[in-house]
Order: structure tokens, then C-alpha cells, then sequence
């Protein structure tokens, strides 16, 4: 598939991973709208980063996943749509349950309908390892019980439903792709590597939730390929294709890595309001990634400590844009 000229669409552009799948589809040749939140300081998010050149050929479009008009006036005309907008933090899951319904699961209604009306060709619907829970059985594939152990993980079962059900009742072209936990350059302190690394690099100590649970992490850039690599294939429509390493760490001996790369010796405590409820926390992540392999030719290429690397280097040359005495939920 030949991305020159293709005229795509990224909700959630602002965003992590969002700005960096924008990067790659316009290297690829594509005409690329990328739909921010709005918000009256126009800006632009994550998308800052990218080159003055790039940001000029790129078409900003602002407003909000919950305005059904707004989204459809977005997708119409449209080759392919990419969505990735959505509240993410688990934290604030906790507190503000209804935005996650509001955001994810109408926001993805909004997508889908005006895709079906429109007759768009390709829909890649992004889900979340989140969703499965705590693993009954590793590797986890994609036949793995869904288990919603949290407000924010109800809300992404509940988006990838709609987006199945869009396929089912209406032979919508929409894949969902399942990432496990990405990091990279662009992560916010929300998430636990730059949390670590921006402590590292400002704090005596270290302060952290639980150390025992185990994530499949993934660079950026490997999980951007997926997305794209998923577009391509049509013949997996109404299909969820999972994105993940396929190796598990601790999140003790992923601070323990860090910091070795770093060459920081300090202390890692316990931070009480970091630790999830106890019947909320997802204690085992790892995935089976044979279907992405199998069926789109995925597989992952950036080792763990690479990806590190790289994000160690870019909080380091961005810490003014952390906060590391505020706790990111």
C-alpha cells in the first residue's frame, strides 16, 4: 500500500503516540489531519515537536471527540482514519469515571458512525492491553478474557465493542489494535519511565506505586509500525491484532535498569498514593504477539534498553516540561 497522497485522519494527534504516528504517515507521503482537543492557547500538544517544516504541511483540526458534528465534518472525505483520542490516566479513572465514558466511549460511537456514513475505507480502532486484566494465562493473546479492573479500562472495552459491533451490523472496514504499554520521547509523567527518570534526574529518591507488577513495554516507534503496518491490511477487518514485546519486566527491575543506565544510585521508596486498589491492579501483562506477526508482519525491533536510551535522553534535554514534586494521574 502506497501512503503517498492518501488522505488520513489521527484523532488524539496531540497525544504520545499519536504525534509520533502522525510524523511517520506524513514521511510516508500521506495528507494527514490531525485532530487535537481544542484549547484557546492553540496548542498543539506533542505535535510541537516536530519539525517548522512539518507543522506547515500538516492539517490542524481542534475541537472535541464528543461533538458528534464536529467529527464528522473531520472523517468525511477521508482514505483512513486512525483513532487514538481518548482520557487514558488510570488515576483520574478513580475520580472522574464519567469522563471516560464521555470521551471514550461516545467518542468512539462519534468515529464510527461518521466513518459508516461516510463510507470510509480503513478504520484502526486503538484499544489497550488495559483491558484484559490481570492475565489468567500468559502470553496473553487476543481470545484472553476482557476483565475491567478499572473505570478507564471499562471505558476502552467499552469503545472496542462499539467498534466491533460497527463491523458486525454494518461491515465497517475497522480493525482494533491492542498496544501494550509504549513509552518513548513525548511521554508525559503520567506514566511510569519518565516518572522515573525525571525523579532521577531532579529527587534524592525515587518514589514509586507497586514494584511487583509486570509490563510488556514497547518503543514507540515499534508500536507507531504496528498502527500502520495493521492500516494496510485489509483482509483483517472486524479483527483485534495485539502489540506487544513478548518479554515481561517487573516494575522494580525496570527502575533498576534505569537508574544503571543512568548511573544513579539512589533510593527507590514506596509512594502510597501511587498504589492502585488492590482489586484494580493489573499484576501481569505480557503478550502474545503471533497473530501480529502471522497476519501483518509485525515484530518488535528496538531492544529495551535502546528505547531507555532514548528516552532518558530526551527527558533529560526536556525536564522544564515535568513536573517531578507533582504526582501525574
Amino acid at each position: 500500500m502506497s501512503w503517498i497522497g492518501k488522505k488520513v485522519l489521527v484523532t488524539g494527534a496531540g497525544g504520545f503516540i499519536g504525534s509520533h504516528l502522525v510524523e511517520a504517515l506524513m514521511l510516508k507521503g500521506a495528507e494527514v489531519t490531525a485532530m487535537i482537543h481544542y484549547n484557546s492557547r492553540s496548542d498543539w500538544g506533542n505535535l510541537e515537536y516536530l519539525s517548522t517544516e512539518q507543522k506547515k504541511n500538516l492539517d490542524i483540526a481542534a475541537g472535541n471527540i464528543e461533538d458528534s458534528d464536529f467529527v464528522a465534518h473531520q472523517v468525511r472525505g477521508k482514505d483512513v482514519v486512525f483513532h487514538l483520542a481518548a482520557l487514558i490516566g488510570i488515576p483520574y479513572s478513580y475520580e472522574a469515571p464519567r469522563s471516560y465514558i464521555q470521551t471514550n466511549v461516545a467518542g468512539t460511537l462519534n468515529i464510527m458512525e461518521a466513518a459508516r456514513r461516510f463510507e470510509i475505507g480503513r478504520v484502526v480502532h486503538t484499544s489497550t492491553s488495559e483491558t484484559y486484566g490481570t492475565a489468567i494465562y500468559t502470553p496473553i493473546d487476543e481470545n484472553h478474557p476482557l476483565q475491567a479492573q478499572s473505570p478507564y479500562s471499562a471505558s476502552k472495552i467499552g469503545a472496542d465493542k462499539i467498534a466491533e459491533s460497527y463491523y458486525l451490523s454494518f461491515g465497517l472496514p475497522v480493525t482494533t489494535i491492542r498496544p501494550f504499554n509504549t513509552y518513548g520521547p513525548r511521554q508525559s509523567a503520567r506514566a511510569v519511565i519518565p516518572t522515573i527518570i525525571i525523579q532521577a534526574l531532579t529527587r534524592d529518591e525515587i518514589r514509586l506505586g507497586s514494584l511487583t507488577p509486570v509490563r510488556d513495554l514497547n518503543y514507540v516507534i515499534d508500536t507507531v509500525h504496528g498502527f500502520i503496518k495493521v492500516a494496510e491490511c485489509e483482509a483483517i477487518s472486524g479483527q483485534t491484532i495485539n502489540i506487544g514485546s513478548g518479554k515481561g519486566i517487573t516494575i522494580g527491575d525496570l527502575a533498576a535498569t534505569i537508574l544503571r543506565l543512568m548511573s544513579c544510585g539512589k533510593p527507590v521508596t514506596l509512594d502510597n498514593k501511587r498504589v492502585r486498589p488492590p482489586n484494580s491492579e493489573v499484576f501481569e501483562l505480557i503478550c502474545d504477539n503471533e497473530k501480529a506477526r502471522q497476519l501483518v508482519g509485525w515484530y518488535p525491533q528496538f531492544s529495551l534498553e535502546d528505547g531507555l536510551a532514548a528516552t532518558i535522553e530526551f527527558v533529560s534535554a526536556n525536564k522544564a516540561i515535568f513536573k517531578p514534586e507533582t504526582y501525574a494521574r
